[in-house]
């Protein structure tokens, strides 16, 4: 039997592309959609502005959008997906749980709360029996757990087989994609013939979010891993795929061919849009690259580039589709996780 689910925010980038990805899913069935109220009161095929690739789905064209309260969602909804924007679903992400809802949210608000599950399922699957403490602090039906940042997501896992050498610190620079901020978030006169320095808020992001992810989970809370981190993020003129240079300190100074080894054997998970390949590895030196490596394995895998030995450890290139494994992609799996798990 599938589970029903709803999206709240679900006429924006994210939104959209949660739309492709649960669409003929083998285990989720979309039941509800919102959106603002200026969408709501409207079939869905009216009140968004698809930017999807190929067309809107037969079978979410004709639902009526409603506004996003969990009074106007269908108590037969067993899971949400939130795409909000973070200021919004900072007030709405609450109420949905309060209400009883499970949420898997891509939006970056509770992301570093004690009490609120950071998970990429193949890295921390673990972490997610914080959900149970989560309904106890807050006394709560439902509970909410979070897919990282895009450009967290895209190094974290690498980092995850580096952890067995020594991780003790990383430095990472990231080139990131322009759908990354939105369909209006960058202007084609701040981008073209340019790179923009600076993301607001997302190197810090990266530095936190890492720790949290790799950490220890003791049956209470989350032991933040002592890892050093520091992140310099810039937007640059690529459609898809955030591309991440990465320079890693490690105690035990492993070779390059042991650290290709590690990402080569990353575990997967069972889990219906996992992918069968976590990490590629290329040796090329000119990969991976965006246009050609951002849809390997439906784009949840990430793409790593040569493995390199510096005078300070270990440096790669990482790549991730960041509107999939970065976002919506990460929020299915999340799904997913919850429904292997026994949350629904």
């Amino acid at each position: 039997m599938s589970v029903s689910v709803g999206i709240i925010g679900a006429t924006g980038a994210v939104g959209q592309r949660l739309i492709q990805l649960l669409t003929d899913h083998p285990d989720f069935e979309i039941q509800a959609l919102t959106a603002s109220e200026s969408s709501a009161g409207r079939p869905y095929k009216e009140a968004a502005k698809w930017q999807a690739k190929g067309p809107i789905p037969e079978s979410v064209a004709d639902i009526t959008v409603v506004p996003t309260d969990p009074d106007e969602v269908s108590s037969e909804v067993d899971l949400i997906f939130s795409s909000l924007p973070s200021g919004v679903a900072e007030k709405v992400e609450p109420e949905f749980a309060k209400a009883g809802y499970l949420i898997s949210s891509n939006s970056s608000n509770a992301r570093r709360d004690d009490d609120v599950p950071l998970i990429i399922p193949e890295v921390n699957a673990d972490h997610l029996d914080l959900l149970e403490v989560q309904q106890d602090n807050r006394d709560w039906d439902g509970a909410m757990l979070k897919n990282p940042n895009c450009s967290t997501i895209t190094m974290v896992p690498p980092l995850s087989e580096l952890d067995q050498f020594g991780l003790e610190a990383v430095h990472v620079a990231t080139l990131q994609a322009v759908s990354g901020a939105g369909y209006s978030g960058v202007t084609s006169m701040e981008i073209i013939d340019n790179v923009l320095p600076h993301i607001g808020g997302e190197e810090e992001k990266m530095e936190t979010e890492t720790r949290k992810l790799l950490g220890e989970f003791n049956g209470a809370e989350i032991q933040w891993h002592d890892v050093e981190v520091s992140a310099s993020c810039n937007r640059v003129a690529t459609l898809d795929g955030h591309l991440e240079n990465v320079w890693t300190e490690l105690e035990d100074n492993p070779a390059p061919s042991a650290v290709e080894a590690a990402f080569q054997d990353a575990e997967t998970i069972d889990l219906p849009s996992a992918p069968n390949e976590l990490i590629r590895v290329f040796e090329e030196p000119d990969r991976p690259q965006p246009r050609l490596d951002r849809n390997i394995e439906n784009g949840q895998a990430i793409a790593v580039g040569p493995v390199q030995e510096t005078p300070w450890g270990i440096q790669f290139d990482c790549l991730a589709h960041n509107t999939i494994r970065g976002a919506a992609g990460a929020s299915v799996l999340n799904g997913e996780l919850l429904l292997e798990s026994g949350y629904l």
